[in-house]
């Protein structure tokens, strides 16, 4: 099994945005929100999935942003193994906005895959 076939102890889903937001970046931020609420509770609870929302405008967010070499509204998904980042930045979510359950499914099944649990 490779390193990165390793399920993750941890995965962080993270919507980086400005300031002024369109449509599209905010609906992607309540479908990312609702799908790690709604079918990843325990793990959320656990601490082992983690749903945030950051302004790259703010101060106290520019280390992040630069962490994750955001530059404006994206989707990046961190899976840590063994205390190691891994993180990937996912476009395909913009597609999939008009279809609220196939962004959920698409989503979750994405976090499920890291997790180990497909």
């Amino acid at each position: 099994m490779s390193i990165a076939a390793e399920p993750a102890q941890k995965v962080e889903v993270f919507l980086f945005h400005r300031t002024q937001r369109c449509t599209t970046c905010i609906a992607i931020g309540k479908l990312s929100g609702q799908t790690v609420e709604e079918r990843f509770g325990p793990e959320v609870l656990a601490g082992k999935v983690v749903f945030r929302e950051v302004n790259i405008d703010q101060p106290q967010n520019k280390a992040l942003a630069e962490k994750f070499q955001a530059g404006g509204s994206s989707l990046f998904i961190n899976a840590v193994r063994e205390g190691s980042d891994n993180i990937q930045e996912d476009a395909e979510v913009w597609r999939l906005t008009n279809d609220p359950q196939a962004f959920k499914n698409y989503l979750a099944g994405k976090i499920n895959g890291l997790l180990g649990k497909q």
